[in-house]
């Protein structure tokens, strides 16, 4: 990044200091980051993990230095948090937003500009593990609203916590946000079941969990560093007649595939009306 870069955190929560602290792990200097957040508590832990001395409770003519602003606040405090803003931001700024169902052009409605880039992470970003999906909005009256540069920006910001992707139409981030953004939460639900099932079976607890975490884990990594496609890695654990054939039989009785479904596409209906409510 820039060594002129200034950014500024309009919400300094956990997404907030996911970015932050890749930032500074990838040679950032404090100085270069304002924070705006409200709440006292949060305020400090900024100031005493990352040495911030640029966290304001409140908007102030200190935005105006920022060359780019991330958006980091609860979908259902946006509009405010940009009301109290805006009259101290630099027009030319460059703007991200990390909030949930907020589209490219209320954002731009409430902010009075287009150079607007919307990112949907999931909170394995904490760890600098995370997947982002991206979508750069580009005006058809004004197409060189965004440069290649900033991209360029976008990209280096987000891959401090982890990887990311482009999508063509905005509309996809809904469907970003049911697969990846609340994915860790299937994740989890997935391997509570396995653990539960475990314990069922008498392991104790402690073993369960980690049989759970590590098989996960593992079959991730093979995935991710495998050149065949996922069927074909469950076909070489899959023997007919075997253990696994049967889990899988008992699997599809139960129609768990369609269950799955059924859930990225409703949290991907309630993306979509979560941006139709707080529309401008």
């Amino acid at each position: 990044m820039h060594p002129n870069l200034q950014i500024a955190f309009i919400g300094g929560g956990n997404m907030a200091q996911a970015i932050v602290g890749g930032l500074l792990k990838r040679g950032m200097t404090a100085a270069q980051i304002t924070v705006v957040e409200p709440f006292a508590a949060t305020a400090q832990a900024l100031r005493s993990r990352f040495k911030l001395s640029q966290v304001q409770s409140s908007a102030s003519e200190a935005l105006s230095k920022a060359t780019l602003v991330v958006w980091a606040v609860k979908p259902q405090t946006f509009a405010e948090a940009a009301e109290q803003a805006k009259p101290h931001l630099n027009p030319d700024a460059l703007h991200l937003s990390v909030a949930a169902g907020i589209r490219s052009d209320t954002i731009a409605e409430w902010l009075g500009t287009e150079r607007i880039v919307r990112a949907m992470p999931n909170t394995p970003a904490l760890i600098g593990q995370g997947i982002s999906g991206l979508y750069a909005r580009v005006p058809e009256d004004a197409p060189m609203t965004i440069t290649a540069e900033d991209l360029g920006t976008i990209e280096a910001l987000i891959d401090t916590t982890g990887s990311f992707v482009w999508v063509r139409e905005e509309k996809q981030l809904d469907a970003v946000t049911a697969l990846s953004g609340s994915g860790p939460a299937y994740v989890f639900y997935f391997l509570e079941s396995l653990i539960r099932a475990g314990e069922e079976m008498d392991l104790d607890a402690e073993t369960a969990k980690q049989l759970a975490l590590h098989t996960f884990k593992g079959a991730t990594a093979l995935a991710l560093a495998s050149s065949d496609d996922l069927a074909t890695l469950r076909e070489r654990v899959t023997s007919k007649g075997g253990t696994t054939y049967a889990a899988l039989q008992a699997f599809a009785a139960a129609k768990v595939d369609e269950g799955i479904a059924q859930g990225v596409h409703a949290a991907a209906q309630r993306a979509k009306e979560l941006g139709d409510a707080f529309g401008a």
